[in-house]
């Protein structure tokens, strides 16, 4: 990486010291592609993006906002009105994500039939 004072990482394992590992969990977890998903129609006010993800806590959606932003995958802008609001939009870099989560979404579609038969074969094994 070009400026970076980590040396190459080793594309055998995911080393700690390799900064594309902190970026790959911070964009691959659960809340951060689900919320690009759910603001892929638009921006969106926080507590839209909260009604849109079901379980998630405010502090966890208001840390996984954090850090999109501060990846530059999401924008933030506040509406001056009473009370002030906060609405969140997907980046140009953002929407570079879109085509992948989309083919893992569908992926997720297309095989769920072929996961569950596994789990449930899994679940019927004697356990050791």
């Amino acid at each position: 990486m070009p400026g970076c004072s980590v040396p190459p990482c080793d594309r055998q394992r995911f080393s700690v010291e390799c900064p594309s590992r902190l970026l790959f969990d911070q964009i691959a977890d659960k809340w951060s592609m689900m919320v690009l998903t759910v603001l892929d129609g638009g921006p969106l006010r926080f507590n839209a993006i909260r009604r849109h993800l079901e379980g998630i806590t405010q502090k966890a959606l208001t840390q996984c906002l954090r850090r999109l932003e501060r990846n530059g995958l999401l924008s933030r802008r506040v509406i001056p009105a009473s009370p002030v609001g906060v609405e969140y939009e997907i980046t140009p870099l953002g929407r570079s994500l879109q085509p992948p989560f989309k083919a893992l979404y569908r992926w997720t579609l297309d095989h769920f039939d072929e996961v569950e038969a596994a789990r449930l074969r899994f679940d019927d094994q004697p356990t050791a």
